[in-house]
């Protein structure tokens, strides 16, 4: 019995060896993938450009100058001389005063003065006599010191009457109002017929738009940067409008306040524009650009090539494939070192402080389809590609196809 077991087992055991013999000897090779088709992109060359060092703030227009016009005297508005919004130069008539009541005072000042000098011509005369008899002993002192305090008391009242004369033309003069700037006129708030009192009614609103000012503010961790580039000369800004922002206008920083914002830890700067256009208007949101220096011969790549990964940003270099052996040309992943971005001509640019030499070749697009060492197909850039050439895509596919179509004994047969 238990022979007959061992036979059994070991017969059973040798039969699975013969037949895994027998599987490997008729199993096919190991199948192999193909290489991997070069994957297209497109491809930037790093320039180099002398561009700013700079920083961006959000600021805010104000006119360079404003004025509330309000009424020195009290009286009618008879007259109004210009139109809202009207362009104004420094002593345009705005408005007209009733001058009647004051022209009435001002004669009587006038009347009240040669009254005043008639009793001083008096006084001095009489004067005159008592001195010249004190002399002669032909007065006493006491009459001579009346007279002299007489004729004082005249010279004073005529300086009164004078001041007086003064006032009442200077209040005739209020009741021609006109622009004390040049600026622009805003929306008149009184009309003709209206009673305004004196310093309590507005009038008019008055701003200066050419130049103009854009306040606006940094963090104070900026300051020391911002004091070091001041004291090497005056800074540039470059003021554009968020919903414009091809369109810039240059300006120079005019104003840092003496301290930080309690709270905010920001400090406000100005910065004054000639705004001869009037492209500005005051209370308008600006986008500033505070220009400290200048990086000369800096690299620059457009902004699309970088990359960020776990160990932080690179960019993919060309590396020339091999001619002899048809060999695609390769990417490399190289770390890099990124500075500000940079506008040029409508380019979004950025600065490679390091790992990027000028003349490099660096992906621009189609990163996603590749990795370090991969191979590449370079294609045109289809944003810059001459009318009528096939997109990248397209080629891309049309070289599938006549691969697929060489490869493919299936395609070669059906073609014949």
């Amino acid at each position: 019995m238990i022979a007959t077991s061992f036979n059994f087992r070991l017969t059973s055991r040798m039969g699975l060896l013969l037949a895994a013999a027998t599987f490997a000897a008729c199993k096919p090779a190991a199948f192999q993938m193909p290489p991997r088709p070069p994957s297209p992109v497109t491809v930037a060359v790093a320039e180099t450009h002398d561009v700013p060092v700079y920083l961006d703030e959000i600021g805010q227009t104000q006119p360079s100058e404003k004025v509330d016009l309000q009424a020195q005297v009290s009286g009618q508005i008879i007259k109004r001389h210009f139109t809202d919004g009207a362009d104004l130069k420094k002593g345009a008539p705005l408005f007209s005063i009733d001058p009647r009541t004051y022209k009435a005072a001002v004669e009587q000042a006038e009347a009240n003065l040669e009254q005043a000098r008639a009793q001083q011509a008096l006084a001095q005369a009489e004067f005159d006599r008592y001195a010249a008899a004190l002399k002669v002993k032909a007065a006493n002192q006491a009459d001579y010191d009346a007279k002299k305090a007489a004729l004082d008391t005249a010279i004073a009242q005529v300086k009164v009457f004078q001041a007086a004369l003064d006032t009442a033309k200077i209040n005739l003069d209020y009741c021609e109002i006109t622009s004390p700037i040049n600026g622009r006129a805003g929306e008149r708030l009184v009309d003709e017929g209206n009673i305004v009192k004196l310093n309590d009614t507005r009038l008019l609103q008055i701003q200066n738009l050419s130049p103009i000012y854009v306040d606006f503010t940094i963090v104070e961790a900026d300051l020391p940067r911002l004091r070091a580039a001041m004291s090497k000369g005056d800074l540039q800004t470059v003021i554009s409008l968020p919903q414009i922002p091809g369109v810039t206008h240059a300006g120079s920083l005019t104003f840092l306040d003496t301290n930080v914002q309690a709270g905010a830890g920001r400090i406000h700067l100005r910065a004054t524009l000639p705004n001869e256009d009037r492209y500005f208007w005051p209370g308008q949101f600006v986008d500033v650009r505070l220009v400290l220096s200048t990086l000369h011969n800096a690299v620059l790549v457009p902004f699309s090539c970088t990359q960020q990964g776990q160990q932080g940003p690179f960019v993919y270099i060309i590396k020339d494939g091999d001619a002899a052996t048809k060999a695609p040309p390769t990417v490399e992943q190289r770390p890099v070192e990124l500075g500000q971005r940079q506008t040029d001509g409508g380019r979004d640019l950025i600065v490679i402080a390091s790992g990027v030499k000028p003349g490099e070749r660096v992906v621009q697009t189609g990163q996603l389809a590749i990795g370090p060492g991969a191979p590449v197909n370079i294609v045109p850039d289809t944003l810059n590609a001459p009318a009528g050439a096939p997109a990248a895509s397209d080629k891309t596919d049309l070289e599938n196809k006549s691969a697929s179509a060489t490869t493919d004994p299936s395609s070669a047969e059906a073609t014949k």
